[in-house]
This record gives structure tokens, sequence and C-alpha cells, in this order.
């Protein structure tokens, strides 16, 4: 059982698993998915102050809670007892391409040079953890949610400002990946 479950599985799979949390969740209580809330209510759990944005019955949303808890130990129990031993397969033309711009050490699909306590040390480093991850935050804030909640549980629900959102994220990533990231490895 262990060797079924270690081995790598097909995207597809893991694709209808996802599908199928959105009608179950809707199901259950007509919960809406999404990671990036939970961060508000564990926020509103723990910050005695009396700010108006974290003033709400936050123990409603304790499920959600308990599905990132969840989606934790589900990634420690996978990483630490169904870890593939084979090294990560990166295409030969991404490989390329990044060693072009001066990436060449990985640990799994993470690229070292830039994503490490030792890249903080220099200024791609910084605006590639500390920047973009400030932008990952706002940004989440800014668009009512992440990735996961719009482009997978507000597209099933044909939300129009999940789709824009979608279109957005599809659109930044394309010219992050095209602009963006060329001229920050530049630096």
């Amino acid at each position: 059982m262990i060797a079924f479950l270690s081995q790598p599985w097909p995207w597809y799979v893991a694709g209808i698993f996802i599908g199928l949390t959105v009608p179950t969740l809707l199901l259950l209580g007509n919960k809406c998915f999404g990671i990036s809330s939970s961060l508000r209510h564990i926020c509103a759990a723990c910050i005695p102050a009396k700010i108006p944005f974290f003033n709400y019955d936050w123990k409603k949303e304790m499920w959600n809670i308990f599905f990132v808890v969840g989606v934790l130990i589900g990634g420690f129990i996978a990483n630490t007892f169904l870890a593939d031993p084979n090294d990560v397969v990166i295409a030969a033309n991404t490989k390329a391409e990044l060693t072009s711009m001066g990436i060449t050490n990985y640990s799994g699909l993470v690229p070292v040079d830039i994503f490490s306590w030792a890249a903080l040390g220099e200024l791609r480093g910084w605006i590639f953890m500390v920047l973009g991850g400030f932008l990952v935050g706002f940004g989440t804030r800014y668009a009512g949610g992440c990735t996961s909640g719009h482009s997978i549980m507000g597209l099933s629900n044909l939300q129009m400002p999940s789709l824009i959102a979608t279109c957005c994220f599809m659109i930044g990533g394309f010219l992050m990946t095209w602009f963006g990231l060329p001229f920050l490895l530049s630096l």
C-alpha cells in the first residue's frame, strides 16, 4: 500500500479530488473553499485587539482552520513517509533557460540560488522572498481571495469576480515569467 501511495500520481487524479472538494463543501453546509481566509480566522482568534476586520464570529469558520492544519499534516506525512527517492525531473528546456539566467542549484523543484537563507544576503533574494511574499499577501487580500479560492471555488460557482481574478492571476504570471523574472535574475 505504501508503495502505491508513494509513487508519483498522474496530474488528473489530483484534479479530480480537488474538483470533488467544491461540491462536497457546498453539500456539507454551503462552505467556501480557500486557504487565505484561514489566516484571517487565526488572527481573529489570537489578536485580542478591537480591530473591526477581526471582529466576527470566527468559531463558525473553525472547519477552515482544521482544513489548513490537515493540509500541513498531510504535507508533512507525504514528505516524511511517502517521498519519492528519485530526483525531481525538470524539463531540459526549463533547466537550460534557468541556467542561462544563473540558476543552477536546486533542491527538489526549488531553485536554491534565489530561495534559501543564503540568498537573503543578496538583493534578488530579498526581492523574491520578502517583497514577493508581501506582494502575494497583499494581492490575496486585495483580490478578496487566493488562487485556490477564486480559481477552484469561485469559477465553479460561476462568479464573475473570480473569473476576473483568475484571468489577472494568469496574465500576471505570464508577464512575470517573460519579463519580470529575467530582469530580476539579472540583478
